[in-house]
């Protein structure tokens, strides 16, 4: 049995000839993943990579993100290790171009609405292969297929039942020298010396039936997953929020939070209006001058792998009445519960709160700090205040999916080499989120509004009876807030969000040499494929009146499509001299859309053509040449249209803040700081300030030229061998984006550029850009545009060693050779090839290979090694381009190139029993430590995680039986 599944290559990890994409049918002809034609032979026009069954197997992956991640044509997106600010999906970014610009299929159809895509969602025990198609396809599948396509191909026909288990764990040694000593001299406490942790286990089972002599089949599936939470205390990279130890970032130190249990204040007014003050940490009732000292470690209680548990079930099912009446049908299921956790609530710097003058739970010298000659009288002070509640109440986001697909269909044998399928799409995403343990800023001012009666400190909403359950909280004296006084301040927060697709869809394709069309000059007849497609995707999200408070607001949202679509190829040469085979390809769409938001009654609408050429042409045999020329499209989703928005946190720091503002008074005017506020400015806690993110109803559809050129060499005088060499170079014009943060603070600096200057929104009273007043806008419009090209470069070869087996050696990797954007059209572009951090974000390494070499042994076993490397990348900031100009770092100005190997085994035992076994990242590397500062989405924990391995070295085992 092991031997039938390693056999023809299965058990490389890139297939980089051609494979066949969802179907197959009696008389051979294949549909290939990025057309669809029906082809007697695997040609593809496009550069296509295939990740196999077995490759999942030997990496002991079961989120199928993982898998994808390694190969150097994708960039880490949403994934497990990322927990604040997650929204508990997984995807993928082809190309970095983000996770929205990659169309994903699920055996040639839509897999969920687009702007609620999430790979948790795929069962990945039933993966046959996925198939990963670079460049544009929207003329073959509509809207979205900017950067390419990934396709899952299942196992959907199964005759029998197989059962996969699978367990794993992370096992770390915990002997980062250099960021221990940083840890110990602030006083915090290490990582433990060695950990097991991190937990996953994998239950699935899968049952198929053949009946009525083969014309049918049902295959019924069902799964579990369990993944045991990580805590950050737990690694040494994560147990402190780094930061740079002095302005030339000369060396790394723990740093932190502002928000502390000793509790701060920044009075705006009063004889110490601006000034940043804090409670003494000796417990005593008197303000002193806040410095870094009092800074609160946020990170430890923080999750580097979330908690999760998955269930999976469904069955697929289809019936031939006759060879014109093939009805076909399926029924898909997820129900995802995962909790992200962060560091326990605050009352937040950020948020202005009044308290009275003559509160009783605040010393005489405190009500003196405060407001001066009014001390002790009913007069009020405004203040901002952080004070964090106790360690034992971290932040926990409840993340809970339901996930539902189901389509039916008839497909059959029109005669004369033609086919046809109609088929119904439907499926539903419904997220419900609550967050939990958060402090919830209306029963924080009821219970700092507090006077004495009868020398008991009470609440002026118990003594006027608006809130008699109101508890007084002491935020004047370190530590103080009580669990009593804690358990109060908590309301929980709920949304719930609602996407779906309906999706109607009806082809014809055949052959037209069957009715004599064809080039005298060739044997096969031009194919063509026709038809049309509806698409319906709505969205609805609702918030909570505790939500709403922080900023979220109601949403929904309609999309409606019309396109209809041609395709055709044409073979003009065949078995000539230097002409093996000549193929033409040409595909068009064309596309209505309609979208309007009902609660508001916004509308809009555009129409939009998008087309392709392709050309193969194989001089020989054993080499093929193939060309292809894409334009597509992406409409905006709902999200981007119609997204409520909403205040959240992004890393970075205001300019204009502190004592001794690194800009200068005419800068900061721009962003709207006044003569009083410039110097008194309050800086963003932990290097966190806050955006405004949301959708915008007049966005335009991007549109997107892809150009690829290959060469596939198959060598007759090398048997089993195969090299691709194809370059790729992808434009996407007016992109929908928003003005990175980062980007729009620097370039407000360097260049006093009037429009990124007027992206501030400051607080009107501190003038500080966090909280729910003070934020840089970061909504989504039509930008500039996104350019990268590069060279992806795969070999397979398989060499027969006698009586010991094979070995197969497989290799991809991809030469970045630019990854520029632009802002603002004709604004000036930069180019991130090489770096990392602030605006470029995560690494962009200028070589990325995977190679797997594998011995299979005729008794039923094998033995694989893989060798991942990453290149070495530059930190952004250090760039002489003005647009990537920031903040300098000494010890971050480069991550080194990474290597990782990985190890699997697996043993046949008998006919139906299949073992594996595997550790990867063999030498337990450790992942590079970067000031928090740096990150920007998607990094966690000081570091890159999804690029990087995070939890160390990983064990696995695992076992299939089929029976």
């Amino acid at each position: 049995m092991l031997a039938m599944l390693l056999s023809s290559g299965a058990y490389a990890q890139v297939l980089p000839a051609p494979q066949p994409g969802t179907e197959s049918t009696p008389d051979d002809a294949i549909v290939v993943t990025g057309t669809r034609i029906r082809r007697p032979d695997l040609a593809s026009n496009s550069p296509i990579t295939s990740v196999t069954d077995q490759e999942i197997k030997y990496q002991g992956a079961v989120n199928v993100e993982n898998v994808l991640n390694r190969l150097p044509q994708f960039t880490a997106d949403a994934n497990e290790n990322v927990s604040n600010g997650s929204d508990g999906t997984a995807n993928i970014n082809l190309r970095n171009l983000g996770s929205n610009r990659t169309l994903i299929l699920l055996n040639g159809q839509r897999l969920l609405p687009q702007q609620a895509i999430d790979l948790n969602f795929v069962p990945s025990a039933l993966i046959e292969r996925v198939d990963v198609v670079s460049g544009g396809a929207s003329a073959v599948y509509g809207s979205d297929a900017v950067a390419g396509v990934v396709n899952f191909v299942l196992k959907d026909h199964l005759d029998g039942l197989r059962i996969d288990v699978q367990s794993g764990l992370g096992v770390h040694t915990n002997d980062n020298s250099a960021v221990r000593n940083v840890l110990t001299t602030r006083g915090y406490a290490n990582a433990p010396g060695r950990v097991a942790d991190g937990g996953k286990q994998d239950l699935n089972a899968a049952y198929g039936k053949n009946f009525a002599g083969g014309r049918g089949n049902i295959t019924v599936y069902g799964g579990y997953r369990h993944t045991d939470p990580v805590l950050q205390a737990n690694r040494d990279v994560s147990a402190c929020a780094l930061n740079p130890s002095d302005s030339a970032g000369t060396g790394l130190v723990c740093g932190g939070s502002s928000n502390t249990p000793t509790g701060t204040f920044v009075p705006l007014g009063g004889p110490n209006a601006g000034k940043t003050l804090t409670n003494n940490a000796n417990g005593t009732q008197t303000w002193v001058p806040y410095t870094s000292a009092y800074a609160y470690n946020y990170a430890p209680t923080n999750y580097f792998q979330r908690s999760d548990e998955r269930y999976t079930g469904g069955a697929f099912a289809k019936f031939e009445i006759a060879p014109i009446a093939e009805v076909y049908g399926s029924f898909m299921y997820m129900k995802d519960h995962t909790f992200s956790q962060v560091a326990p609530s605050a009352l937040f710097l950020g948020t202005t709160f009044t308290v009275p003058c003559n509160n009783p739970l605040m010393s005489a010298s405190q009500q003196q700090s405060l407001c001066g000659a009014a001390a002790g009288t009913s007069a009020t002070q405004d203040t901002l205040i952080g004070y964090r509640l106790g360690s034992g109440q971290s932040r926990r986001d409840d993340l809970r999916h339901q996930d539902y697909r189901y389509s039916a269909g008839v497909r059959g044998d029109l005669g004369h080499g033609f086919r046809y399928d109609v088929n119904y799409l439907h499926s539903l995403v419904k997220l419900n989120e609550t967050y939990l343990n958060n402090v919830d800023n209306v029963k924080a001012q009821r219970a700092l509004d507090v006077v004495s009666v009868n020398g008991v400190p009470t609440c002026r909403s118990v003594i006027d009876g608006s809130d008699p359950a109101c508890v007084p909280i002491n935020v004047f004296q370190a530590n103080a807030i009580t669990d009593t006084q804690g358990a109060y301040l908590f309301s929980e927060s709920n949304t719930a969000s609602r996407n779906v697709l309906d999706v109607i869809s009806a082809n014809v394709n055949g052959d037209l040499g069957t009715f004599g069309i064809t080039s005298p000059w060739a044997k096969r007849g031009v194919s063509i494929a026709l038809g049309g497609e509806h698409r319906r995707e709505t969205l609805n999200f609702t918030a909570d009146d505790i939500a709403k408070q922080g900023g979220t607001t109601d949403s929904d949202g309609r999309i409606s499509v019309n396109e209809g679509y041609g395709e055709i190829e044409i073979p003009i040469l065949q078995d000539l001299p230097f002409a093996h085979e000549l193929t033409l390809n040409g595909g068009l769409r064309y596309s209505a859309y309609r979208n309007s938001q009902q609660s508001t009654g916004l509308k809009s609408k555009y129409n939009v053509w998008t087309y392709k050429g392709e050309a193969s042409w194989a001089p020989v045999k054993d080499a093929r040449f193939r060309f292809s020329y894409n334009r597509a499209i992406r409409a905006p989703n709902i999200g981007e249209l119609f997204g409520s928005r909403s205040i959240g946190n992004v890393s970075a720091q205001d300019p204009c803040s502190g004592a001794s503002p690194s800009a200068s008074i005419d800068i900061c005017r721009l962003t709207g700081v006044t003569q009083a506020q410039y110097g008194n400015i309050v800086e963003c806690p932990s290097d966190t300030c806050s955006a405004q993110f949301g959708g915008n109803a007049a966005l335009k559809p991007e549109k997107a030229d892809t150009y690829t050129a290959g060469l596939v060499l198959t060598p007759r005088i090398m048997r089993n061998l195969t090299l691709t060499a194809d370059y790729y170079h992808i434009k996407v014009k007016d992109y929908i984006s928003s003005v990175d943060p980062s980007l729009a603070i620097s370039q407000c600096v360097a260049a006093s550029d009037p429009f990124y200057c007027g992206l501030f929104t400051r607080d009107p009273r501190s003038g500080a850009l966090f909280g729910s007043n003070g934020y840089i806008v970061s909504t989504t419009y039509n930008t500039g545009s996104l350019t990268t090209s590069g060279i992806d470069l795969t070999a397979d070869y398989t060499l027969g060693i006698g009586a010991l087996g094979k070995l197969n050696l497989n290799m991809v990797g991809t030469r970045l050779i630019s990854q520029e954007s632009e802002p603002l059209k004709g604004l000036g572009s930069y180019d991130c090839k090489g770096l990392y951090g602030y605006t470029c974000g995560q690494p962009n390494p200028k070589w990325r290979h995977v190679m797997r070499t594998t011995w299979t042994m005729p008794q039923g076993a094998s033995i694989s090694v893989s060798w991942r490397h990453i290149d070495q990348v530059k930190l952004s900031s250090l760039s002489d381009n003005t647009f990537l100009a920031g903040t300098p770092s000494v010890i971050n100005r480069k991550i080194s190139a990474y290597d990782y190997i990985d190890l699997a085994g697996t043993l046949a035992v008998g006919e139906g029993l299949q073992l594996r076994a595997g550790v990867n990242n063999l030498f337990d590397k450790d992942p590079p430590a970067i000031a928090s500062g740096i990150l920007s989405s998607f990094g966690n924990g000081n570091t890159y995680p999804g690029v990087y391995d995070v939890l160390g070295r990983t064990l696995f085992v695992g076992a299939t039986v089929n029976f």
